[in-house]
């Protein structure tokens, strides 16, 4: 079938059955991590985030946040916790600085499940949580930061399935070590496209060009400097995706512009943080 090069799609039964899988999940845990690309506050997020849910405690994890600007990072962490009501920290795969935060904050968050077990006439156990978020953002890069002093798998429990695995992260708190994958959906065009940009879409579902043309729209509107900066445009030079080719000699037959390389190399540079640190959203 020929790809939509407008449009970015998932398919239904594919939503279906990551949803069916995520809510067994679900059912073994106390409290939630939802891990959030920093970049992309709110398209990274999942709208009906307690409607998947439930009940379930959450802790908001904006992740990759070494990649942002730390001014806007620290006004968008109070947008989300006014909006959500949950705590919210940032953080990174590549420190442990804040190890000891989310950890302890899980903890708090997991407690009144514990003590519900505990008037039922049973011992204290740990606390059991697992890291949800939408492909991509970073879900198994927080679990391996999370179980990175402790590897000791502690195996099947009472009532849960034999095939889940857990991580000992200390005596007060079991990690799932599956992450649970919120399935994306494309009703927001626009998210989807930002999504495309921080690669949290399989590369089969998005033309590469299209990407770059709206990725590159949005710096140059956002951040004309740092971008001028980066790729050695003055000011008097027009700033557009066939003078970037031009200038780095990416050339096609007949003189011009080969507009799919320069495409993979802008989204390329954006992702890996080397034009700038930025927040899209």
């Amino acid at each position: 079938m020929k790809k939509d090069k407008t449009h970015i799609h998932w398919y239904p039964g594919h939503i279906a059955k990551a949803e069916r899988k995520l809510k067994e999940q679900l059912s073994l845990v106390d409290a939630v991590i939802e891990v959030i690309d920093a970049r992309l506050p709110f398209s990274s997020s999942y709208d009906n985030i307690t409607g998947l849910l439930g009940q379930k405690p959450r802790l908001i994890l904006l992740n990759k946040s070494d990649l942002t600007d730390k001014n806007e990072l620290k006004k968008w962490i109070s947008i989300l916790e006014e909006k959500n009501q949950v705590p919210v920290i940032a953080t990174d795969a590549k420190s442990s600085r804040d190890l000891n935060s989310v950890v302890n904050k899980i903890i708090e968050l997991s407690e009144p499940a514990i003590q519900a077990v505990m008037k039922k006439g049973l011992l204290r156990r740990p606390a059991r949580v697992m890291v949800v978020g939408m492909p991509n953002v970073g879900k198994s890069s927080i679990i391996n930061k999370l179980t990175r002093s402790s590897k000791t798998k502690t195996g099947a429990k009472a009532g849960v399935t034999r095939q889940q695995q857990w991580v000992r992260i200390n005596p007060r708190l079991d990690l799932l070590d599956t992450p649970g994958i919120i399935p994306m959906r494309q009703d927001d065009q626009e998210a989807a496209l930002k999504l495309a940009f921080v690669n949290s879409v399989s590369e089969n579902a998005y033309s590469n060009e299209i990407a770059a043309k709206e990725l590159f729209d949005i710096l140059v509107q956002k951040y004309p400097a740092q971008f001028r900066t980066y790729y050695n445009f003055n000011e008097e030079e027009e700033l557009s995706i066939e003078n970037l080719a031009l200038k780095r000699n990416w050339i096609i037959s007949g003189g011009q512009p080969d507009i799919e390389r320069t495409s993979v190399y802008l989204l390329r540079d954006f992702r890996e943080g080397k034009i700038g640190k930025f927040i899209l959203d």
